[in-house]
């Protein structure tokens, strides 16, 4: 009989493909590497600009000679905070550059959300846009371990010619930068090295000029990013991914993908986000392609992009694709230039894999499942092939598990359960984490001996295919982007008319799936469910506060008096 032990997924693979992933200890090396190698070829393209290997390879090497000066130690953390921008990628060379770790930021975190992260990451330093620092980034940081601040301005690097010139540089198109524009431009223009309260200039920081600065250059085993992940506490806790773990997975990456040198890969992730870092950014540097960054997903400047820098890969959740078909300017011309494009994330409907076919000339959705304790992607559909549909269930393959991965599904007893049987999913191999930052206890029950319990609930055939189809913990995936309700509930019970609150996520047709809330009300206060909502997206993340709110007379309880959110999940469903 075919156990899991048989890895009956191998089959889809060349023997080529089967062979061990050869890759060297980060990143950082193979970026170097390139920077020797190839020093002329473009490494980043950012609307019209363009930075070679040999230029990021010199900002980078200011930027850690700078941080270095102002403090930075191996081993310290610097947080990054920024948009799809070219000024990321300096950073996070940088830091690694400098013996540090990177904790990636999402932007639209607010200041409740970010002065977790510092301040249980013991943050030396943070990089951010110079809006948020003037906004709010700036106070956060006072009452945390910060003691370096640098900021970057979104309109820098869109010109080839002149990086500092913002005269006819097309600008972000999003709200979020706009506000800023005429100040930022100022800035720029003037060549302000110090950009007020206490944070200089992350580009003139980088050119400031000095000395070839010495790489120390990490081991395998050292942490390159603390990646924050909600967990069963409800309170984000960091995942320590290796320069090992990057290294092997954006390796495999470049295996994959099969990219010819020129090729261009289109940062359609965020790149704070694990999918983009590792698929994206550190898969390109790993290959010495070219990474294309458009700032944030807006659809009509993403098509643009891609009839300008015509890339051979992306990546991202499904929400994007189906935001991609909604244009009516999109057509298949705008697609040719891609050899794959890959889905992850959030489900990808079956529908969506052919309506994206229809509307692309052919072009295959290929569908792919991986978690940030694994360092992105841990199954993925081969080269070639097709992901399958359970014909029971309707759901499409997440893929099968790359050569070197072991996934196993396991019942509540942590005993493997026969193919085509549901359990937990349980994943093995070089890209899993060795933990959590200071969370020595969640990291005993999450990776036994090194295997990680996911939490997803799936099952796989015989032929390896894996379908991911529920998941365990009560974790919200919308658009890609995961919500724990505890965090959402802990701000609905801040306002002032609430007296309980339970969050459940709910089927959403864009998001795959969003998050929606019960309150019932404190006696005599009045709130309507509007109010509400406005009252959480002020204090939240624009993709965790609840689209929907449900005001009940009393939430079900059990006889204890916990409340019972699969009850209303099922009442929602």
């Amino acid at each position: 009989m075919t156990t899991y032990a048989d890895r009956p997924w191998l089959k889809h693979f060349t023997e080529e493909q089967q062979q061990d992933v050869e890759h060297p200890p980060s990143v950082l090396h193979a970026f170097l590497a390139a920077a020797e190698r190839i020093p002329d070829h473009p490494a980043l393209r950012y609307f019209d600009g363009v930075l070679g290997y040999g230029e990021l390879d010199a900002l980078s090497d200011g930027l850690a000679r700078h941080l270095v000066a102002r403090g930075f130690a191996p081993g310290d953390r610097l947080a990054v905070m920024l948009q799809n921008v070219p000024q990321f990628v300096v950073a996070l060379l940088a830091a690694w550059r400098a013996g540090g770790a990177v904790i990636p930021v999402n932007p639209m975190y607010k200041r409740g959300e970010l002065a977790h992260i510092l301040q249980d990451a013991g943050a030396a330093a943070i990089v951010c846009s110079r809006a948020a620092w003037e906004e709010y980034v700036r106070e956060t940081a006072a009452g945390s371990p910060v003691r370096i601040a640098l900021t970057a301005c979104e309109f820098d690097l869109q010109t080839r010619d002149d990086p500092r010139v913002l005269t006819g540089a097309r600008r972000p198109a999003n709200d979020a930068a706009g506000g800023a524009a005429d100040g930022a431009a100022k800035d720029a223009a003037d060549g302000a090295a110090d950009r007020g309260g206490g944070a200089e200039d992350l580009l003139a920081a980088a050119r400031a000029g000095g000395p070839a600065y010495a790489a120390v250059l990490p081991a395998a085993d050292d942490t390159a990013l603390i990646s924050y992940t909600s967990g069963t506490s409800g309170r984000p806790k960091g995942a320590l991914n290796t320069h090992g773990n990057i290294s092997f997975n954006a390796h495999r990456q470049v295996r994959v993908q099969g990219l010819d040198d020129d090729a261009v890969v289109f940062a359609l992730a965020p790149l704070f986000h694990i999918t983009g870092m590792v698929c994206q950014l550190s898969a390109a540097l790993a290959g010495g392609h070219t990474l294309a960054l458009a700032y944030r997903f807006e659809p009509g400047v993403v098509l643009d992009a891609f009839r300008e820098h015509r890339p051979a890969y992306t990546v991202g959740p499904s929400t994007a694709f189906m935001a991609l078909l909604a244009r009516p300017d999109a057509d298949a011309a705008d697609f040719a230039s891609f050899r794959l494009i890959s889905s992850g994330g959030a489900p990808l409907p079956p529908a969506v894999v052919e309506a994206f076919r229809a509307r692309t000339g052919g072009l295959y959705l290929a569908n792919g499942y991986g978690l940030t304790e694994c360092t992105a992607p841990c199954a993925s559909v081969p080269p070639g092939s097709e992901a399958p549909v359970d014909p029971a269930s309707g759901t499409l393959a997440v893929g099968v598990p790359g050569p070197g991965t072991m996934v196993r599904i396991l019942d509540d007893t942590g005993a493997e359960v026969p193919f085509g049987t549901a359990g937990e999913i349980a994943v093995s191999g070089p890209m899993v984490v060795p933990g959590y930052w200071n969370r020595p206890e969640e990291s005993q029950a999450a990776l036994p001996g090194g295997e990680l319990l996911t939490g997803d609930v799936g099952f796989m055939d015989e032929d390896g295919w894996l379908y991911v189809v529920d998941r365990k913990k009560d974790m919200i995936n919308a658009s890609g982007f995961k919500v724990w309700p505890r965090e959402v509930e802990d701000v609905l019970y801040t306002h002032p008319g609430v007296r309980e609150a339970a969050v459940v996520g709910v089927p959403d047709a864009y998001r795959g799936e969003t998050v929606k809330a019960y309150v019932s009300l404190r006696p005599g206060a009045s709130a309507d469910p509007a109010e509400i909502v406005a009252y959480c997206k002020e204090r939240l993340a624009a993709y965790k506060y609840p689209r929907e709110v449900e005001v009940l007379g009393e939430l079900p309880k059990t006889a204890t008096g916990k409340i019972l959110r699969r009850e209303l999940r099922a009442t929602a469903g």
